[in-house]
């Protein structure tokens, strides 16, 4: 079984030669590994590099143990450019590199040299690293497989597909699993096992088990608004722990750097500014959030949201949750404001996209509902509704386009229908 990921070999083949670091970036699993030893080697060799000038070295495993030297993978590669051809040098896992700033930099002085990393923490994106590169890192995010790509190999239609994604997500090795038990035992001891003991180890924290409750209150809040104090009281409330709100903030930021969560800030359409907290979180593959709380909170308007969300990242998108001001007047003739919620505002350098993830919409209040706070966004930017039925692509007299969930995945350039 083999799962075309053209969007990142692209993204590598447009960054080819271009004198930097291409790191490749992404929470563990998702196929950091097979894009750059299986995909990219495979464009490389049939492009005719020869085999000799491919100097992968897989830092992760025991047999390279002796690699995570510094001075021993210097003197590695430096015996294996034996001409003034070009070479690339792909190293897998380089955070476990001692010193790795360091071989980076020493790598880039050679001139015949075409430098491919993967990493699964954003520690080695961090300010001081990239200062230590002096502007020369590349980042390509890698995410788990969108539905399109997981419909690549799904043998069923793509109604089943979906609720086979919205469930397990989309980590490469759950498409190639067979049962739903040996998808649930994978996902649940890869959260256990993997994620949480590496963030666990990485920052020595000791008190493991407010991690865990903390990862369950994030899991068990996706789509909604919250924050630190917001946090901190469910703590002190439902989970009787007295941990404090600094901790809580440090956490998510682990879980962050760990690609495990992501944040979506709130941004004032009108005032053309962002607010403050709360903010939204949204985990990079379901499967593992409905693997956290044991597969028994699967709210599909939810799942439906967070799908949606890193539909848009994976496109390219920076994504905000986006804020409106209603204005009217109460029963008592005073004049009342409220703020309305854009689900998504969606942006890549020039382009932007409003968009509302409603799962359904079957009367005209509803409709109405979904729609308020697109018209009351006065730019010509494209507004769009999100909604689980299977309609067609339909542009209203307002110019808000409604498509189904399908279309929106499916289709390459839906955004533009």
């Amino acid at each position: 079984m083999e799962i075309k990921r053209d969007k990142y070999l692209n993204d590598l083949i447009d960054r080819m030669n271009n004198g930097m670091i291409k790191v490749v970036t992404g929470i563990r699993r998702c196929g950091k590994s097979y894009l750059i030893f299986n995909i990219f080697k495979d464009y490389l060799l049939n492009q005719g590099v020869p085999e000799s000038h491919i100097i992968a070295i897989e830092l992760d495993q025991r047999k390279a143990k002796k690699y995570r030297d510094p001075d021993i993978i210097l003197d590695y590669i430096d015996s294996c450019i034996t001409d003034k051809e070009q070479y690339y040098i792909l190293l897998d896992e380089v955070q476990m590199l001692r010193e790795f700033e360091e071989v980076l930099n020493s790598l880039l002085h050679i001139r015949n040299a075409d430098i491919y990393v993967t990493g699964s923490n954003s520690k080695f994106l961090s300010k001081d690293v990239i200062t230590e590169f002096r502007g020369r890192g590349d980042e390509v995010h890698i995410y788990p497989l969108t539905f399109r790509e997981f419909m690549q190999v799904y043998e069923g239609d793509m109604y089943h597909g979906w609720a086979e994604y919205s469930i397990y997500g989309g980590l490469p090795l759950t498409v190639s699993m067979k049962t739903e038990e040996q998808k649930i035992l994978y996902l649940t001891k890869l959260f256990d096992e993997t994620y949480l003991k590496d963030i666990i180890e990485r920052h020595r924290i000791e008190k493991s088990q407010e991690l865990e409750d903390l990862v369950n209150v994030l899991a068990s809040a996706i789509g909604s608004l919250t924050n630190v104090p917001k946090i901190e009281a469910t703590f002190k409330s439902v989970i009787r722990s007295d941990i404090s709100g600094n901790t809580i903030r440090q956490y998510i930021e682990y879980l962050e750097e760990a690609f495990v969560i992501n944040k979506a800030n709130r941004y004032d359409v009108k005032g053309r500014k962002y607010i403050g907290t709360p903010a939204k979180y949204y985990f990079e593959d379901v499967g593992l959030r409905n693997a956290r709380l044991g597969f028994r909170q699967i709210e599909e308007t939810h799942i439906m949201e967070n799908i949606i969300y890193n539909e848009l990242r994976s496109r390219g998108y920076s994504v905000d949750v986006g804020i409106v001001e209603k204005r009217g007047v109460n029963e008592e003739g005073k004049t009342e404001r409220k703020q309305l919620e854009i689900d998504f505002v969606a942006n890549l350098g020039s382009k932007r996209y409003y968009i509302q993830s409603a799962f359904s919409m079957p009367t005209e209040e509803k409709q109405l509902q979904e729609k308020a706070s697109l018209i009351r966004v006065n730019d010509s930017f494209k507004k769009i509704i999100i909604v689980k039925d299977v309609v067609n692509v339909t542009r209203d007299e307002v110019g808000i386009t409604t498509m189904s969930i399908y279309d929106f995945l499916l289709k390459e350039n839906s955004l533009e229908l």
